[in-house]
């Protein structure tokens, strides 16, 4: 890649890590100083000059830490090169799903995000009509890219993710290189309808019902009142996926009810977003055991940046956004054999106190697992962490009989708790090896039994 074009537009792609967007983002943890915010940039830069977003040659994408377990993972790394064309306005449909061009893309969207500021160009390259389905093309040459957003285990969202919550341009154009260089492995996966125009439609919307509640009026960012039967909550989709051998997914979540013009739609969804993922992560396959499997353990640790990039959002892409991930979701879980969710058999037998090896008692149960995580060999651990301890800051309030509404088996049983009690579980199957365990590594195995 041209190291000398990147180095002057380093600084402004990879400054120090911003404050969170909003409240309900997740808030930083203590402990960082002017030496641990310096080497961030510096990580950054060097693996976006140096490296390919792939990390080999059947797509497997790369992820930059700090400096230790960075100096550690380029050796795996491949090497950046520099795309066989630019990519313009005219191309840029043509190359998507080749990764020859993702240093053209990625030089093409830091030129669109300097100019057009991180909200308008997601709402044009991501949730555009343009950019998903064009009047004349055949059903498999569309570009989709919303689809390819949502695509490899939600990576694209991932890394797009990280950049607009800690206001790093150069990190987000390497997110929407990322979906724009995968291929859509199952073309009309979100339907085109989803994506036709309304006139209300305006990115100039910004300051919508979501941006306001959170920025001026904190007490609506955890509504305390529980859902109504009036609306088709996420677990009830769940639900008729469970029970309908068909396995018609999409038919199922086309039904969920998203109205972004109602006050605190979209809190509300989103929330449910992050219940359905934490729930099919922690109770699928439930029994006496835990499998901490590795795809859906990725529902999880995507879903902690739907608050970051809904933000961002125009009204039209914060539904599009949140119905795309949900689809996602309930079709990886799904794909994973679709396994019971045993309310009540999780909730009588998981604690919500960790019991690290040769470790004093806390009262803040989050405190020994996060700081466990953070030495464990794999980045994945620590990142799922982070999350069930945010959403448990801002969803550990639900009590019990909550969700007793919606059409999910058992969801009764469910309260706020979930989130440390995954927490604890997954600590405990993946090794607390800053205490002397073993690691193990996450579950392959899926639920086909």
């Amino acid at each position: 890649m041209n190291e000398k074009v990147y180095d002057e537009k380093a600084e402004r792609l990879f400054p120090t890590p911003s404050p969170p967007p909003t409240v309900l983002c997740p808030q930083r943890w203590p402990g960082f100083n002017f030496k641990s915010l310096t080497a961030v940039p510096h990580v950054l830069i060097d693996n976006y000059t140096r490296y390919h977003i792939f990390r080999n040659y059947i797509k497997f994408h790369n992820g930059p830490v700090m400096e230790g377990f960075y100096k550690r993972d380029i050796k795996i790394q491949r090497d950046a090169f520099v795309s066989p064309h630019p990519i313009t306005s005219q191309n840029f449909v043509d190359h998507l799903g080749d990764e020859n061009y993702y240093e053209a893309y990625t030089t093409s969207f830091a030129k669109a995000i300097e100019e057009k500021a991180a909200s308008a160009t997601l709402d044009e390259f991501i949730f555009s009509e343009k950019y998903n389905f064009q009047p004349g093309r055949d059903a498999k040459s569309h570009p989709e890219v919303l689809c390819r957003f949502v695509d490899a285990v939600m990576h694209p969202l991932i890394h797009c993710g990280h950049g607009v919550e800690f206001g790093l341009k150069g990190t987000l154009a390497e997110g929407l290189s990322m979906a724009a260089i995968h291929e859509v492995r199952y073309p009309d996966f979100l339907p085109s309808s989803m994506f036709v125009a309304r006139p209300s439609d305006d990115i100039g919307a910004m300051m919508n019902n979501f941006a306001s509640s959170v920025l001026d009026d904190q007490s609506s960012a955890m509504p305390l009142k529980a859902p109504s039967g009036q609306d088709t909550h996420s677990f009830s989709i769940l639900a008729r996926v469970l029970k309908d051998p068909s396995l018609a997914i999409r038919d199922h979540v086309q039904k969920w009810t998203v109205d972004s013009s109602r006050p605190g739609e979209i809190e509300r969804k989103m929330e449910e977003c992050i219940g359905t993922s934490s729930v099919i992560y922690a109770l699928g396959g439930w029994r006496n055991g835990f499998p901490a499997d590795f795809f859906l353990m990725h529902m999880v640790t995507s879903s902690i940046f739907l608050p970051s990039l809904i933000v961002y959002l125009s009204p039209r892409a914060q539904a599009l956004l949140l119905r795309a991930y949900l689809l996602s979701v309930v079709a990886w879980f799904v794909a994973r054999g679709r396994p019971p969710l045993n309310f009540k058999s999780f909730f009588e037998s998981t604690p919500t106190i960790p019991n690290p090896p040769n470790s004093l008692a806390t009262s803040n149960s989050f405190l020994p697992l996060v700081q466990s995580s953070m030495m464990h060999p794999s980045e994945h651990h620590p990142k799922i962490q982070r999350a069930f301890a945010y959403f448990s800051t801002i969803y550990g309030i639900r009590p019990k009989g909550y969700f007793a509404e919606t059409e999910l088996d058992g969801a009764e049983e469910l309260d706020g708790s979930l989130f440390v009690r995954a927490a604890v579980l997954n600590a405990d199957y993946m090794g607390w090896t800053r205490e002397g365990e073993e690691a193990r590594n996450w579950s392959y195995e899926g639920f086909y039994v």
